[in-house]
């Protein structure tokens, strides 16, 4: 028996990000997009939680929270990509759903953090620079505090924002007589979706009511 594909609807359809989202998922022979919500759509989030298995939030930092309590007191899973909020909010929260949080999507990006996890251990400093499009509400971003946090030792944290970018992060290692740059560049929000729906597939089995980081999925790090 073929089993059912899963409902996922996207909180920020219409964003960039949204967009892209809502095409992936469409594409994927075994997701079926069960709604959008957008206030530019003019449909409120709770107009679509009957109609779905998973939401994915890609919104504000300032509604992102909130959107997330209602999908898990709802019993709707919840896959979250906005940053820039307290996500251990979250784990006080209790309701059926499970929550997942990522601050990037990008499989690239999360290779890029575990690489420079793992170098912090041998050189003796390091230091983050993170790019992104001008229109990002939140600095440093989250990917760039999240690689920080699993890094060994005080990681300073430089932002820029500029016109004509998208999301890139540069982690600059030095010791004596050398230095180690590893850098991670999305050209095209296109790079977050196999990420989000890797996500989408795996929440109702994560094992957690909430698991934060991409790397517990590809790595099984739950944390």
């Amino acid at each position: 028996m073929t089993s059912s594909p899963l409902r996922v609807g996207v909180a920020g359809a219409a964003g960039k990000v949204g967009r892209a989202i809502c095409d992936g998922v469409e594409a994927a022979d075994d997701l079926v997009l069960g709604g959008r919500a957008d206030p530019a759509l003019d449909t409120p989030l709770e107009s679509i939680l009957g109609d779905v298995d998973v939401v994915v939030d890609f919104t504000r930092p300032d509604v992102a929270l909130g959107n997330a309590i209602a999908c898990v007191e709802a019993g709707v899973h919840v896959v979250i990509g906005t940053t820039g909020f307290d996500v251990e909010q979250l784990r006080e929260r209790r309701g059926p759903g499970n929550a997942f949080v990522a601050p990037n999507f990008a499989i690239g990006a999360v290779l890029m953090m575990r690489f420079a996890t793992e170098a912090s251990r041998l050189m003796a400093k390091a230091e983050i620079i993170e790019l992104h499009h001008d229109a990002k509400l939140d600095a440093p971003s989250g990917t760039a505090k999240r690689t920080a946090e699993l890094m060994e030792g005080d990681v300073p944290i430089h932002s820029v924002r500029l016109p004509g970018l998208v999301a890139h992060q540069e982690v600059i290692l030095g010791d004596v007589g050398q230095t180690l740059t590893i850098r991670h560049d999305s050209t095209d929000r296109t790079s977050f979706v196999p990420g989000v729906l890797l996500a989408c597939r795996r929440v109702a089995d994560q094992g957690a009511p909430l698991v934060v980081g991409l790397e517990a999925l590809l790595f099984n790090d739950v944390a």
